[in-house]
């Protein structure tokens, strides 16, 4: 089961998805999409809640706004931290998790900490009870599926690109060949390269002796 809920703290608004549990999460860590972004309270058990981003999007194209909601559904999802005042919330690119096989069942780790963003989260009911009322559930997604037609769709998209790249690059020759050819006929037709019969001397001459 993935839950899912729309934020629309921006034009056009965002889905921020999680799993029901930590079985769950373990699928979405296997299945993640490089476009996602991963969140998790700091130190505590908590939901995994994931940010799809567009093609090309970076952490630094996500709004405060949108930060703030995902970091308040990690909150109110965790069975400590959502009886805090406050909380340090974590999160960074999927790209960015490792697992290991030693690792407990929804348990990961970084590549590289120093790509993983903190922030503090107040708790603000105003705003999980505003998403709580986008809850959509989907209780048996294919998640390896979504994933391997997501990368079939970027395979087809390359090849499409190598092909438009190699069509332009065929063409530009083709016209640089042409204008060679143009600039090498103008050449051979200029008077001065242009010979005339006086110019041959009396090599047509038709005396034999």
């Amino acid at each position: 089961m993935v839950i899912y809920f729309k934020s629309d703290v921006e034009n056009p608004p965002v889905t921020l998805f999680m799993g029901n549990d930590k079985y769950e999460n373990e699928d979405l860590i296997k299945w993640g999409w490089p476009e996602d972004v991963w969140f998790h309270v700091d130190n505590l058990s908590s939901a995994h809640v994931y940010l799809r981003l567009a093609p090309g999007q970076t952490l630094q194209d996500i709004s405060p706004a949108i930060i703030e909601d995902a970091g308040q559904l990690v909150k109110a999802n965790s069975i400590s931290g959502c009886k805090m005042n406050e909380v340090d919330v974590v999160y960074t690119m999927w790209s960015n998790l490792r697992k290991t096989p030693d690792m407990d069942v929804g348990q990961v780790g970084f590549h590289n900490d120093k790509e993983v963003r903190k922030l503090k989260i107040t708790k603000n009911t105003t705003i999980v009870k505003r998403l709580e009322k986008t809850r959509e559930v989907d209780p048996r997604p294919d998640l390896r599926n979504q994933r391997e037609e997501r990368d079939k769709n970027e395979r087809d998209s390359k090849k499409s690109q190598q092909k438009e790249e190699a069509a332009r690059r065929k063409e530009e020759e083709r016209r640089r060949k042409e204008e060679a050819e143009t600039r090498s006929y103008s050449t051979l037709m200029k008077s001065e390269n242009m010979k005339t019969n006086r110019d041959c001397g009396d090599s047509d001459s038709d005396d034999f002796m």
